[in-house]
Formats: structure tokens, C-alpha cells, sequence
């Protein structure tokens, strides 16, 4: 007997251990990589740290830096003690955590696509609004009020938070067959939805745009000098830079947060209980906060010239050419 009880003590707090790695190295990878990404953000030339874009990347880094330190930490505790959210308070505040953080990554990612797209197809407007980092300040706040707003919508009693089947995480009440509730997360799943349409929709006009002005380019080299003087505005390799950042950040965004707005609606429509495919739609989006990091530290345009110099020096070697670097 005693030495039966003395495994079951041991296995115990091995399980736990075992259970613990994965939450715990998501935590410091997000914290490690969003940390090494706004130190890289910061370390940019004087010229691009007075862009909206500039801007609207750094927030979206903060953001998931926030993200990570705030949620987390709570669901790492889960794994420590499983009743740590049946605290009413800590439970609806959780939620409030992944719904806000949720939307408000979609909500920046939408913006900077946004900022793209008049700065590339409506060059005047961008001029004539004075976009700049101050305009994307004023927006940032204006994303942030509306989206603390709206997700604190349910602690004032539109919808209620649930801890959900697995006790690591809590959410609103998906499956609630009262009007506002339903209400509500079908509102929050919209919103969502409309913000994910919008940044492609957004994005395929920006590369539609560039491409056209490329092939107008071949097609006719003898142009104005203003047409000229705006191509090669365009095609600088800050601009490429900023829309290679854009693009796969956006992908990695909606990719992740895809998952988490289908289970809204469909345990919402449904309500038929899958906890394994909400677990599955959360652990996607988190996740996000530990991609988007690296996105920009990977892209950054030092970079770029180090694969440009590696490509020459390659491409000599194999031309029997003495490698040269520029």
C-alpha cells in the first residue's frame, strides 16, 4: 500500500511537469520574441520610425507582448491548480483577455492594410490627410477605447464567461440560449468576420494595384517624370519591405484567428458541445503572439540585403566567377 501510494504521489506532479512545458515554453518564446522584435523595431532608421506603418507595427508587437504577459501567466496557473478559475471574477476577466487581445490584433492588422492601401492606390488622399505616425497614434487609441468597449460588453451583463471544459482557459457563454448572449456572440464572431474580409480584401487591391503599375511600366518605358518619380517610390526596397511584412504578417493573423471566430458561430448555431475543436481553435490563436514576432525580425531589411549579397556571391561561384560582395 505504501508504495502504491508513494507512485501515485510521484506520477502526480510528473504529469503536471509534463503538462506545464508546453504553456510555460509558448510564454517565454512569445516574451523572448516580442521583446527581440520591438528592441529590432526600435533600432530602424530615424526616417521610418516617423511612418504610420512603423507605427502600427510596433503597436501590434506591444500588443502581443501584452497579450502574452497578461493571459498566460493565468493559464499556467490552471495547470498548478485546476479550480483557479471557478473564481467568477478571474474568469470573466480571462475572457476579457482573449476576447479583447483576439480582436484587437485583427483590428491593427486591418489598419496597416488599410494605411497600405492609401498610400499606394490613393496617394493624394494619403498626402492630403497628413498620415503620419501622429494619425496612426490618434487611431490606435481610437482601436483600443472601441475594443476595450466592446469586449468588456459582457461583464456588464450582455454575456456571460464560462470556464470551459478543459479549466486551462475561460470564454463567453457560446452555446447561451438567451437573446443577449446569443446575440452577443454572434456580434463579436461579425466583427471579426468583417475585420478578417476587410484586411484581404484591402491587401488583394494593394498587390492588384502594384502589379498593374508594373506592367504599365514594361509595357510603356517612355513616361512622365512624375509617373516615374512615383514608381520608384513604390518599388523601393523600404516599400517592398513593408508590404512582404504586411502580407505574411496578415496571413499568419487571419490564419490563426480564423479557427476561433468559426467555433463562435458554429457553437453558437449549433450547440453542440466539442470542447477538443475549441481547445484546438484557441492553442491557433494563441499562437499568433509567438509567429508575429519573429515575422519581423526575420524580415527585417538588413536582412533582405544579407539574401541579396548571398544570392550574388552563389550565382558567381557558379559562373566560375571570383565571388565579389558588393
Amino acid at each position: 500500500m505504501n508504495d502504491t501510494r508513494n507512485s501515485s504521489t510521484h506520477t502526480l506532479p510528473d504529469k503536471t511537469a509534463e503538462a506545464l512545458a508546453v504553456p510555460v515554453l509558448m510564454f517565454a518564446v512569445g516574451v523572448v520574441g516580442n521583446i527581440i522584435a520591438i528592441a529590432a523595431l526600435s533600432g530602424s532608421k530615424q526616417e521610418r520610425k516617423s511612418s504610420a506603418f512603423f507605427a502600427l507595427v510596433c503597436s501590434l508587437a506591444v500588443t502581443d507582448l501584452l497579450g502574452t504577459c497578461l493571459a498566460s501567466p493565468i493559464t499556467i496557473a490552471t495547470y498548478l491548480d485546476e479550480n483557479v478559475l471557478y473564481d467568477h471574477n478571474l474568469c470573466e476577466f480571462h475572457s476579457f483577455l482573449l476576447l479583447f487581445f483576439g480582436v484587437a490584433g485583427l483590428s491593427i492588422i486591418c489598419t496597416m492594410s488599410a494605411e497600405r492601401y492609401l498610400a499606394i492606390c490613393c496617394p493624394y488622399t494619403y498626402q492630403r490627410w497628413g498620415i503620419d505616425q501622429h494619425f496612426a497614434r490618434k487611431c490606435l487609441f481610437c482601436i483600443y477605447l472601441s475594443n476595450i468597449v466592446f469586449c468588456c460588453l459582457p461583464v456588464m451583463g450582455m454575456a456571460g464567461s464560462i470556464c470551459q471544459p478543459s479549466k486551462t482557459w475561460c470564454f463567453i457563454n457560446w452555446r447561451a440560449h438567451e437573446p443577449l448572449p446569443a446575440t452577443y456572440s454572434f456580434l463579436y464572431a461579425s466583427v471579426s468576420f468583417l475585420l478578417i474580409l476587410m484586411t484581404m480584401v484591402l491587401n488583394f487591391a494593394v498587390c492588384g494595384t502594384l502589379l498593374i503599375m508594373r506592367r504599365r511600366k514594361i509595357l510603356s518605358p517612355v513616361t512622365r517624370v512624375s509617373t516615374r518619380a512615383r514608381w520608384k517610390v513604390l518599388s523601393s526596397g523600404v516599400e517592398a519591405q513593408m508590404m512582404t511584412v504586411l502580407m505574411v504578417t496578415s496571413v499568419v493573423v487571419l490564419g490563426c484567428s480564423a479557427p476561433l471566430v468559426v467555433r463562435v458561430l458554429a457553437n453558437q448555431i449549433t450547440w453542440t458541445e466539442s470542447s477538443h475543436a475549441d481547445l484546438i481553435a484557441i492553442r491557433i490563436a494563441s499562437v499568433n503572439a509567438i509567429l508575429d514576432p519573429w515575422i519581423y525580425i526575420l524580415l527585417r531589411r538588413t536582412l533582405f540585403h544579407k539574401i541579396r549579397r548571398f544570392s550574388k556571391v552563389v550565382y558567381s561561384s557558379r559562373k566560375g566567377k571570383a565571388p565579389t560582395l558588393p
